[in-house]
């Protein structure tokens, strides 16, 4: 389930403004890369099919 047209730098951005949060430049390359990495995790999982007959569990057991 990739966006097309999402842009992270800006996602960047807009949630910096937004938390109020002082993001230097020197780190915000960085911040964008960890980001790109997190969304690409995301969608790997988010893709994995699941049954329509799975429960969700009310405590998690490992």
């Amino acid at each position: 389930m990739k966006r097309e047209g999402f842009d992270v730098g800006e996602y960047v951005t807009q949630m910096a403004l937004l938390l109020d949060l002082e993001l230097r430049d020197e780190y915000r390359d960085s911040v964008v890369a960890n980001f790109e990495r997190i969304r690409a995790i995301a969608n790997l999982v988010n893709s994995f099919p699941l049954p329509e007959e799975i429960e969700v569990a009310p405590v998690f057991e490992p």
